[in-house]
């Protein structure tokens, strides 16, 4: 059902549209505080006003990463030299961007990545991929899975033990440097804790080390 505004009346829609709205100017906005090489106290203090006012209740987990992050690092009023780098550092993996001068590729959000790395083990074991693979096209990907006695997943589900995201981000994408396999595999995570999300790069380091 549409209002007289030809919009979608649906709650739960209308709430999504507006998050992932907020979310792309949080993506812009974050590229721009990275685009000179460093952040500075006002530009934190910027962000962390932003977020405060638009994104405070996103359910989507990175940006709840990121928005917990500057908050403890504004707790004391002061963002010192570790924290300004550090939040650069978060910026850069945020905007999919290895450095600010990355815009001429789209390049995937490592934020999410679990840290420390886990072993990555293949018999029995399911895996997702998303994302724009450097190895080569996804399907190559899932048969070097399948050759080592693992499994393949085409979703995020509660028993997936691996999603696997490409160096390169897809245009499919709801939000520039990730989509909503990454929104969904960090939730899981968080819920069940089984779930581990982890970079083409280490996939492929296991992978080709057998």
């Amino acid at each position: 059902m549409l209002d007289i505004d030809g919009q979608p009346t649906n709650r739960f829609y209308n709430r999504k549209r507006i998050n992932d709205r907020a979310i792309d100017e949080l993506i812009g906005i974050s590229k721009g505080v990275i685009a000179d090489g460093r952040i500075t106290q006002s530009e934190a203090e910027f962000l962390q006003s932003w977020m405060e006012v638009n994104v405070p209740y996103t359910e989507d987990p990175i940006v709840n990463q990121l928005y917990a992050r500057v908050q403890g690092m504004l707790i004391d009023g002061i963002l010192d030299i570790e924290e300004q780098q550090e939040l650069f550092s978060m910026l850069c993996m945020f905007t999919g961007q290895a450095t600010p001068t990355d815009v001429y590729v789209n390049l995937t959000c490592s934020l999410p990545v679990n840290k420390p790395a886990p072993k990555v083990e293949f018999p029995t074991m399911s895996f997702c991929f998303t994302g724009k693979f450097a190895y080569g096209p996804r399907k190559m990907c899932q048969e070097v899975v399948e050759e080592r006695g693992g499994k393949i997943s085409k979703s995020i589900t509660k028993k997936l033990d691996y999603l696997v995201v490409g160096f390169f981000g897809s245009t499919d994408w709801i939000h520039s440097p990730y989509g909503r396999k990454i929104e969904k595999a960090a939730d899981y995570r968080e819920l069940y804790g089984n779930l581990a999300i982890i970079s083409e790069d280490h996939w492929a380091n296991h992978a080709f080390r057998m």
